[in-house]
């Protein structure tokens, strides 16, 4: 079964954050109530990209899967007021890890490849798309500093930790691409 979109995107081969930005500049364009046809190779553009449209106020419609392509479905909203959420605590690399070992708890929401070939030494795993789910293998009373690649899927989840409760939580900025320390491999 075909699904009407208004307006297609190819975003077939990029990784994150490029398939947000796109998408985000497309949106910009069309008019309230539009469907966008987001295509996508990045197993995490589900994730992200669901996140990011709940973070900005449009409808996220779903996603369909046809071979290695993943197709996301937005709609539009018709609030001419939306403003991206940012969320407003954020600590740098190396300030994170001078404090998480004073009992914090670094977050990668990366998703589980990502992390298994490369990750800060005692990192917990749980990519942005099972935050849901198993938020509750969280210590709320911990310091929670959350990383992904760039700082896009870590500021998405610690908005969603902060709605849900979680009071200590950091986006570490710039992430993984600016890590230059030791890395932990679990393949």
């Amino acid at each position: 079964m075909a699904i009407r979109a208004d307006v297609r995107l190819d975003a077939k081969g990029l990784a994150c954050p490029m398939p947000i930005v796109k998408t985000k500049k497309v949106m910009n364009e069309l008019e309230a109530g539009q469907i966008l046809e987001v295509q996508a190779t990045d197993k995490g553009s589900k994730a992200d990209l669901a996140a990011w449209s709940e973070s900005v106020g449009h409808h996220y419609i779903g996603t369909t899967e046809v071979g290695d392509v993943f197709y996301h479905y937005i709609r539009k909203s018709s609030n001419d007021l939306m403003i991206e959420n940012t969320y407003a605590h954020t600590i740098s690399n190396e300030e994170m890890l001078s404090r998480a070992g004073n009992g914090g708890c670094i977050l990668d929401v990366r998703e589980e490849a990502e992390y298994a070939f490369g990750h800060i030494e005692g990192a917990a795993s749980i990519p942005l798309g099972e935050l849901d789910s198993r938020m509750n293998e969280l210590n709320k009373n911990q310091d929670i500093y959350v990383i992904c690649r760039t700082g896009k899927r870590s500021d998405l989840a610690a908005l969603k930790l902060a709605s849900n409760g979680f009071e200590k939580v950091y986006n570490v900025l710039p992430g993984m691409a600016g890590w230059n320390g030791d890395l932990t491999k679990s393949i």
